[in-house]
């Protein structure tokens, strides 16, 4: 673990192993395993941040993401945690946003 007050570029081989894999149009590089457990880990200190009133920065860069890859991915969240969109719209106006 880094020293307080030391740079670190935490996540930086996992995100350098998937740009790899994304742009070698291999994405089956990075197991299932992997990626479900940075994705819960990630997912969990956002909400958590965000529930604190610590607003983190936005979840994604705009720029590297496309609307779509967006919204395939919420909507398989949204399946995964036995939601639907009725839930959903609930905590969408409870957010402020």
């Amino acid at each position: 673990m880094a020293a307080v007050g030391e740079k670190t570029a935490l996540g930086e081989d996992f995100v350098a192993a998937c740009e790899r894999a994304l742009d070698a149009g291999r994405p089956g590089e990075i197991s299932d395993a992997d990626l479900t457990r940075v994705m819960t880990a990630a997912v969990r200190l956002y909400a958590a941040k965000r529930d604190g009133g610590d607003m983190p920065a936005q979840p994604v860069e705009p720029e590297k993401i496309t609307p779509t890859e967006i919204v395939v991915t919420v909507s398989d969240l949204i399946r995964s945690a036995g939601l639907n969109l009725w839930d959903v719209s609930m905590w969408f106006s409870r957010s402020g946003r």
